[in-house]
Order: C-alpha cells, then structure tokens, then sequence
C-alpha cells in the first residue's frame, strides 16, 4: 500500500504551535495549493488542505515560515474522528508531513512580511526576483523564449526562420 501525498502551497496564516501534555510539540497549519485549471472566467482555484507536522520539524517549521510562506511538504494522508463537546462525532482529513522544504529565499519572505505582498515568482534556478545580466541566454534557455523588456509578447522562436509551420486542428492533441 502506498500512501504519499506530496504538496507545493501558501500558508493561510501562520502555523499554530502547541505541546502536547507529555511534552511533545505539534503544530498545524492549513496550505493554499492553486489547482492546475482556470474555470469559464479564467480565475484560478485553489484546494486548502489542513496539514500537522510533530516534533522538532514542528517547532523548526514554526520558526522559519509565516503566512503567505511557500513551502513544499511530503507526508501522508491521515483520517481521524472524534466527539465534539456537542457529543457529535467530527471526522477529520488531513496531511502527516514527514518533510519540508521552503522555497523562497529568506529575503523575499522578509520583503513579503514588510510590504504584505508576495515576491515574484522564482526564475529556473530558483533565486527569485534576480534576473541575468547576460543577455543572449538566462539558466540555460536562449533568450528568444525569454520575454523582451520592452514589449509584453514573448520573442517568437521561430521569427526570421523562413520556415513556416503548417498545423491543422486534426494535429492537435486537445
């Protein structure tokens, strides 16, 4: 049996630390992953899916991340019930990390935390908002795939090429 559950998202606020009555320290937090779809208005959804995570890596993670934080997670999958005060059974889904990872420099977390935004997105080799200076090529990629400082429309791979490319609606994979 397999049961990973591997996830990439924003926190919703910050993780709320406690110590169980035998000491141990466990702490919860709930984390925003955008879905990969757009609905009929273009917008975007998201999934919050509730997290715990134990131990040291608890407190570790408390120390080092806040609202709005990306971070990655690796766990499992847990379902748990219990009975209310109301005597009402209340079932419970949510995610065991056993790992994680911050993906975001410490100074873009600072700059966040100070202007109440998020930074840029990371570039291909994960410094976000730096850009290369070196113009015919950025991590790797040829710079007619980058977009151009003075326009909004990315370079087009193939201008000046001569060639030109016949593509029907049967070609199409979608």
């Amino acid at each position: 049996m397999i049961n990973r559950a591997v996830l990439v998202g924003r926190l919703t606020r910050d993780p709320e630390l406690r110590t169980t009555g035998s000491g141990i320290s466990v702490a919860t937090f709930t984390l925003a992953v955008d879905r990969q779809y757009t609905n009929a208005q273009g917008e975007r959804g998201a999934d919050f899916i509730s997290c715990v995570i134990w131990r040291k890596a608890a407190e570790n993670f408390c120390n080092f991340t806040s609202k709005g934080s990306l971070v990655g997670i690796d766990g499992r999958i847990q379902t748990r019930s219990y009975d209310n005060k109301d005597g009402q059974r209340v079932y419970v889904t949510e995610v065991v990390v056993d790992n994680f990872a911050l993906l975001e420099s410490r100074k873009n977390r600072e700059s966040r935390g100070q202007n109440g935004d998020f930074p840029p997105a990371p570039n291909n080799n994960g410094n976000a908002g730096t850009q290369s200076t070196n113009n015919s090529q950025t991590n790797g990629t040829p710079s007619s795939t980058k977009k151009d400082n003075n326009s909004s429309k990315p370079k087009d791979p193939f201008a000046g090429s001569g060639d030109t490319i016949d593509i029907s609606d049967d070609d199409l994979p979608f």
